[in-house]
């Protein structure tokens, strides 16, 4: 690794873009995609917490994806449980405390136990904090943000004038994680996709024409490095 350890970001956020593209390039199912994505995945996280990242969000599944062909969706289910309840079964090896963000009530029951099995097995460890989207919308978390602040205006627990950023925050899915310092999105398309809107807005964005199963610890440190080399000014002078 090349990079300053002395000048790391604290949370790097991924959208994961290109399964599908490279199963297709391939010639092979979309399934295959997701599938050797997830083993990308899989290879990042153990590097981002062995080069001591504190914090990696990536953008698993949103509220949109549900769109997509059914057999698609189902073979989605089916490997986030496999990943989830194997990722369980290790997590004392790793030290990687894994959250999940987004609205998790729609997933089957079994998902979401397993989803709360790994919360549970994981809140202890401190390596990297691991925050996987899944059914992650931005607008929706927004939404769902105001509704919060909205009911507790009505109880009377604050009043309107009160309401500033970190009411917001606090209210989003995100809180007590800070924003991401630096935005990776693979595939070569240059849009956030709804991923992340409010926490965003002072990130460094990065787009690498790479599809995911083909990212490498190697792009992370190029990505880190670039970071590196970037003034931030957060609207100042």
């Amino acid at each position: 690794m090349d990079f300053n350890k002395e000048n790391m970001p604290t949370h790097i956020a991924i959208i994961m873009d290109g399964n599908r593209r490279w199963a297709k390039s391939k010639r092979i199912p979309t399934a295959m995609g997701h599938k050797q994505g997830a083993e990308t995945l899989d290879k990042i996280i153990k590097y981002a917490n062995k080069i001591g990242l504190k914090y990696l969000t990536v953008y698993a599944f949103s509220t949109e994806n549900w769109k997509r062909a059914k057999d698609e969706v189902n073979s989605l289910m089916i490997l986030f449980q496999n990943y989830i309840d194997r990722y369980t079964k290790i997590a004392d090896t790793e030290n990687i405390k894994v959250q999940f963000l987004g609205e998790l009530s729609a997933f089957s029951k079994k998902l979401q136990k397993g989803i709360a099995d790994c919360e549970n097995r994981t809140k202890n460890n401190t390596g990297t904090v691991f925050n996987i989207c899944m059914n992650y919308g931005g607008r929706l978390e927004l939404t769902e943000a105001v509704k919060k602040i909205a009911k507790d205006v009505q109880d009377g627990k604050y009043n309107i004038e009160d309401i500033n950023e970190e009411t917001i925050s606090n209210n989003l899915y995100t809180k007590g994680i800070p924003d991401p310092d630096l935005l990776i999105r693979t595939s070569g398309e240059m849009r956030t996709s709804n991923f992340l809107p409010w926490q965003l807005v002072y990130s460094e964005f990065l787009f690498i024409n790479k599809n995911w199963p083909d990212f490498s610890e190697d792009d992370l440190d190029n990505a880190i490095i670039e970071y590196q080399k970037r003034t931030r000014k957060f609207g100042a002078n």
